[in-house]
């Protein structure tokens, strides 16, 4: 990459982490619902080829929300809103289903991530139009292997998407039962379960990328494997700036209003991936 290439990425990740931080506080959701999209975008304006554009997106959200989620773990468990059995139990198919997330997206080209990322952008906007928190299935969680196959379903969709796995974990608590914070809470211990795995593993699956020129359909400066070391860097302390911002915004809207904005986010997103796909 050129000087000038180097500046425009800087100043590309940088707006798009004080976008991410804003975004995140406005609808109290980080990760890749809303990374992956600015991370796209930033690489697609300095040319990195298109064919590795989504794997570039996805591995470097992995790794820029390790720390935040295991922020939000160690503060949900020192309020005891977490249930460890939970964690426990499931933890192993959920990093069962990463190491199938991974091995799916080194052997896929980008169209399959980002159909991936339509179908179920379109699934979660569904369930935040139309979701409602009475819906239940019973009063325990089954005992049922059914219960693991889900597990390592989350842990792959979830990689593929670069989310921590909360929606889905916490839909499948709050349907039998459990209380939201305790269901948000335990979600949040299969955060690091996710992203830590999932880092290393596009670390592994763009590895024989690295040191290839952005120009040769290569990685941009910084980059090891599929995780980007320069957007990590910017992307994670100005978030940071601007998260509170969102936040004091969103005190300001009905939550019903902020399901539905962040529904027709996903739709936007699931859109613009499409857009890329068929034009």
């Amino acid at each position: 990459m050129t000087a000038v290439a180097i500046a425009q990425l800087f100043v590309l990740l940088a707006a798009g982490g004080l976008a991410t931080g804003f975004l995140a506080g406005l609808f109290g959701i980080g990760g890749g619902g809303i990374l992956v999209p600015v991370l796209y975008e930033a690489f697609a304006a300095v040319g990195v080829d298109p064919a590795i554009r989504m794997h570039l997106s996805i591995g470097t959200s992995l790794a820029i929300i390790i720390p935040t989620s295991l922020k939000s773990f160690q503060a949900h468990r020192a309020q005891g809103g977490v249930d460890e059995r939970v964690i426990v139990r499931l933890w192993l198919p959920v990093a069962i289903g990463v190491v199938i997330g991974i091995l799916i997206a080194k052997s896929s080209p980008s169209a399959v991530l980002k159909w991936v990322w339509i179908v179920f952008a379109i699934v979660l906007s569904s369930k935040l139009f139309f979701g409602r928190d009475s819906w239940r299935l019973g009063r325990e969680i089954p005992t049922s292997r059914l219960v693991e196959a889900y597990a390592v379903a989350v842990g792959a969709i979830s990689t593929l998407m670069s989310i921590g796995g909360g929606a889905f974990m916490a839909t499948l608590m709050t349907l039998y039962d459990r209380p939201l914070r305790q269901a948000i809470g335990t979600s949040s211990g299969f955060g690091p379960v996710i992203a830590i795995p999932g880092m290393l593993g596009f670390m592994w699956a763009g590895w024989h990328l690295s040191g290839m020129a952005v120009e040769a359909g290569g990685l941009p400066t910084g980059s090891l494997g599929f995780v980007n070391l320069i957007a990590v860097a910017l992307v994670a302390p100005l978030s940071v700036l601007t998260a509170p911002l969102g936040v004091r915004v969103a005190h300001g809207i009905s939550k019903r209003t902020l399901e539905v904005a962040f529904g027709c986010f996903l739709l936007l997103v699931a859109s613009r991936f499409a857009a890329a796909l068929f034009v």
